[in-house]
């Protein structure tokens, strides 16, 4: 299906003459606007198969490009280029370069349903940008963000042990990131808890932070949850053709 809206063509394929006649007719200006021709040799035929191999990214095919998800989108009324339809369009054509090129924007989705609930074909496509998303950051294009660090930090901790623990896993996040522990806010915060907390209660939370305890009986639930993620981390690699990455084992 053609892409007719000018604002979708990249302004680099625009041609345009400030002056221009065809036979002795002046179309200057807007008339004088052409696409540039290109011939795309290196595009992915696999690319909506790998979408929909990842986990949010199974409806794509079922997409018939009405442009409902664009304009229903929180984030297009502020960004224009964060187009949903057009990436979409580009996945099930295989246009990976030209996906590719916006890499830095497709991470900004908010997750707030609008184009889903809009969606008359059910594609779901508040999950498709995020298996879009994912499929960047297996393919190496972009750096792990720091929600997903934060989120690996979280359920690692979960897998781990059944439990979260707060110190710990800002501690653990802080230094994934590269940030220093003591940041201002979190300082403030800090004081201002341990001034109103009863003092029976900080000293559960500090004993906590040392003997980090677990959920009773966890040690099988942790076996099966390593499992099945390892299981999940090698079929999506698999699907995108990419070699199987050591796992790391929450204990």
């Amino acid at each position: 299906m053609p892409i007719h809206e000018k604002h979708l063509i990249r302004p680099e394929n625009l041609l345009r003459k400030d002056k221009l006649e065809v036979e002795g007719v002046d179309v200057s200006g807007d008339w004088s606007t052409f696409i540039q021709t290109r011939v795309i040799a290196d595009y992915n035929e696999s690319l909506q198969d790998e979408i929909a191999a990842l986990p949010g990214g199974e409806n794509i095919h079922r997409c018939w490009q009405c442009g409902s998800c664009t304009n229903a989108c929180t984030v297009n009324m502020l960004n224009p280029d964060f187009n949903p339809r057009y990436w979409i369009y580009l996945i099930r054509l295989g246009l990976e370069s030209e996906l590719v090129r916006d890499k830095d924007i497709i991470w900004q989705c908010v997750s707030c349903n609008k184009c889903t609930y809009a969606c008359p074909r059910d594609v779901v496509p508040e999950a498709v940008m995020h298996a879009t998303a994912h499929w960047l950051e297996l393919k190496g294009y972009v750096p792990e963000k720091p929600s997903v660090i934060f989120d690996e930090a979280f359920s690692g901790q979960v897998f781990a042990r059944g439990k979260i623990e707060e110190g710990r896993l800002m501690r653990k996040f802080f230094a994934r990131t590269g940030q220093k522990l003591a940041q201002p806010w979190l300082v403030a915060m800090v004081k201002g808890l341990v001034s109103r907390m009863p003092v029976g209660l900080l000293m559960r939370l500090g004993l906590a932070g040392i003997i980090h305890p677990s959920t009773r009986n966890w040690g099988r639930k942790r076996a099966a949850i390593n499992e099945y993620v390892a299981e999940q981390n090698a079929r999506h690699r698999r699907a995108l053709g990419l070699a199987a990455q050591p796992t790391e084992s929450h204990s």
